[in-house]
């Protein structure tokens, strides 16, 4: 007996990360294509799930997680466009804000980004998708570097999408001029930003899904959440999961890969898979490589 026609597309697509409504329609050319198209609606949430607009992906597709123990920086391993989005908090060199507060790097492999970095980024990343870059907040000493990440940046193919505060809840380092609790979540797209975002107003018209180029909602003015107590982070420089929770959302779906090339905790790792993404961690550290296994030993995922 035949198999029904959702379950020969499900077959059919099942080792695929994502499949289009145009190959759907090709793998069954003897049916219509309204009842093609009928049928993936008819089983979203159960078989398929919804990427973008006519793009679709396996349900029930497991997420994983790779981690990596190398070099950030060498990106050499990866495809071309293979990566759905980077989340990338490196450690920057800077040596009068990387001492005091929570960021004391006197034995990390600290460093300045160069174009190469920013030209890998690029040849890894699918076109639209976002680059966030998790920078200190600008000061008399980091003020031209961080102008220069954007240029080399833009010198890549990135287009600058929004800069938002994170601002680390109550928490104050008296370091410096200045009390400080503050970093900067950096959006870059490679190329125009993919559709994402709603277009409510043509939806209702239309009756029918509409998305407009950039990210899945208004992104905030500020991030304001507190940041991983001293007595929970296995990291110096930890970011809570909450945070990683919100920029995630704003900037990818699920079935998607990201890429965190400093894994620090893993806790990007950690957030990806309970947001059912899948990630790949690069982390230089031993010691933290090690750490990160016993992070996610403590999760139902593994």
């Amino acid at each position: 007996m035949k198999p029904k026609l959702a379950e020969r597309l499900w077959q059919c697509f099942q080792n695929q990360e994502e499949f289009t409504l145009q190959e759907a329609y090709a793998s069954e050319p003897d049916m219509p294509k309204e009842s093609v198209r009928a049928r993936i609606y008819e089983n979203l949430g159960r078989r398929f799930e919804k990427i973008a607009r006519g793009v679709y992906s396996i349900k029930g597709q497991k997420e994983t997680c790779i981690l990596l123990e190398g070099d950030g920086r060498d990106l050499s391993f990866l495809k071309a466009e293979s990566i759905d989005c980077i989340i990338a908090d490196h450690p920057w060199l800077d040596q009068k804000s990387n001492h005091g507060g929570n960021r004391a790097f006197a034995e990390y492999d600290c460093f300045r980004y160069t174009e190469q970095d920013f030209q890998e980024k690029a040849r890894v990343l699918k076109e639209g998708c976002f680059l966030i870059e998790i920078l200190p907040e600008e000061n008399s000493s980091n003020f031209e570097y961080l102008y220069e990440v954007k240029k080399m940046a833009e010198k890549a193919g990135f287009i600058y999408y929004s800069k938002v505060p994170w601002k680390k809840g109550s928490f104050v380092s008296n370091t410096g001029r200045k009390a400080k609790n503050m970093q900067d979540i950096m959006f870059f797209s490679k190329g125009k930003a993919r559709s994402l975002r709603p277009d409510k107003k043509r939806m209702k018209e239309l009756g029918k899904d509409v998305f407009m180029s950039g990210a899945k909602g208004m992104l905030p003015a500020c991030f304001d959440i507190g940041p991983v107590k001293k007595t929970d982070r296995i990291h110096q420089s930890e970011m809570p999961c909450s945070l990683l929770e919100q920029i995630m959302a704003f900037v990818t779906t699920q079935g998607e890969v990201i890429l965190d090339q400093f894994a620090g905790s893993g806790v990007v790792g950690e957030t990806a898979l309970r947001m059912k993404r899948s990630c790949i961690l690069i982390e230089k550290l031993k010691e933290n490589v090690e750490n990160i296994q016993k992070r996610f030993q403590k999760l139902a995922y593994i």
